[in-house]
C-alpha cells in the first residue's frame, strides 16, 4: 500500500521531509498564504484508495492564472481550507500505490492534476492523471504542459472544431487587431470580460469565439452573432472524460517526441516567492513564457 510506503519513507529519512505552501483563508494578499515545513508528512490525510495512486518528488510546479481565482475565493469552485495549490507538476516518481503498473520509482513524469497539490515538494496524485515526460524537455517544460497544453488542445479541436486552413487568432490583453477583410474562423479568448464585444465583430461568417478565460462581467449586444450565424463557447479543460484526457495526451505526447511541442519558460520563482508569483501573473501587462515554481 502506498500509504504505509509513504508513511515509512517519511518518517525513516530525514531528506524526505515535506515542505509545501498552504493557502489559510480565501482572498488577496500575502498573509493568506502559510509555508510549512512537515517532517511527518501526513500523507494518511490525503484519502483512498492509495492503491491508484503516485507519489512524485517535485522538480518544477506551473503556476496558472486560475490558481490565483480559486485563492481569492471568485472561482466557481471552493477549496476546502487549509490547500496546497497548483495541479501542473513536473518530477520523478517516489513511490507508486500496488495498482499501478505504468509507472515505477525513478520514472520522469508530468501531471494534469493532483491530489495533494502541487506548490510543495512532494505531489501526490492519481495514476491517470500522470504521463511519462521524454528526456528531450526538462522539468521546467514538463510543468508548464498541464493546464495550457491541454485546453489549447480541448479548445481548438474539440470545441471550435479547426480545420486546415480556418485562421486562429489567440486573443489576451491586447488592443486593436487588423484580421483583414475576411475575419477570424476560430478566436481563441482568455480575456473575455474585456475583449468579447470586439471578438464578434472580428470572426469571419460562422466564425466562432472560445472562451478559455474571463475575469468578470461584459456586455455584449446579440445582434453581432446573427448576421455571420457566429458562435460563442465556453471551455472547462476539467469537463474532459478520462478518455478525452488520454486522446489529448497522445497527441501531446507525439508532439513532444517529433518535436513540434517545445514549452517556453518565462519567470521563474522558487517555491518561497510563491505570493509573488501569484501577484505578478495576474498583474503584469504582459509576458513570454511560461510561468514556473522551481524547487
Amino acid at each position: 500500500m502506498l500509504e504505509r510506503v509513504v508513511a515509512a519513507k517519511i518518517q525513516t529519512s530525514c531528506s524526505f521531509r515535506k515542505r509545501n505552501f498552504l493557502v489559510r483563508c480565501l482572498g488577496a494578499g500575502e498573509e493568506a498564504w502559510l509555508f510549512s515545513v512537515d517532517s511527518e508528512g501526513a500523507l494518511a490525510d490525503f484519502g483512498s484508495p492509495f492503491e491508484t495512486r503516485v507519489l512524485i518528488k517535485v522538480h518544477a510546479c506551473g503556476v496558472n492564472p486560475v490558481d490565483t481565482y480559486i485563492r481569492s475565493g471568485t472561482y466557481s469552485r471552493k477549496p476546502l481550507l487549509p490547500y496546497t495549490p497548483g495541479t501542473d507538476v513536473a518530477g520523478v516518481i517516489e513511490a507508486v500505490g500496488d495498482s499501478v503498473s505504468a509507472f515505477k520509482k525513478g520514472d520522469r513524469v508530468f501531471t494534469t492534476s493532483t491530489v495533494s497539490g502541487g506548490y510543495a515538494e512532494y505531489a501526490l496524485a492519481a495514476d491517470h492523471t500522470v504521463y511519462p515526460l521524454p528526456e528531450k524537455l526538462d522539468f521546467q517544460q514538463g510543468a508548464a504542459i498541464g493546464i495550457p497544453y491541454f485546453t489549447a488542445y480541448r479548445a481548438l479541436l474539440h470545441s471550435a472544431r479547426v480545420k486546415a486552413g480556418e485562421s486562429v487568432l489567440v486573443h489576451g490583453a491586447s488592443g486593436g487587431k487588423f484580421v483583414g477583410e475576411k475575419g477570424m474562423d476560430v478566436i481563441v479568448e482568455m480575456l473575455a470580460n474585456v475583449n468579447l464585444s470586439n471578438d464578434l465583430n472580428l470572426l469571419s461568417y460562422g466564425g466562432r469565439v472560445i472562451v478559455v478565460g474571463s475575469r468578470g462581467h461584459i456586455e455584449i449586444n446579440p445582434r453581432d452573432t446573427i448576421a455571420k450565424e457566429s458562435s460563442i463557447i465556453g471551455v472547462a479543460l476539467y469537463s474532459s472524460t478520462k478518455e478525452e484526457f488520454q486522446q489529448f495526451a497522445a497527441a501531446l505526447q507525439a508532439g513532444m517526441e517529433i518535436g513540434w511541442m517545445r514549452p517556453v519558460i518565462g519567470s521563474q520563482y522558487p517555491l518561497e516567492k510563491v505570493a509573488q508569483a501569484h501577484e505578478n501573473i495576474i498583474h503584469s501587462s504582459g509576458a513570454t513564457g511560461k510561468m514556473i515554481l522551481v524547487l
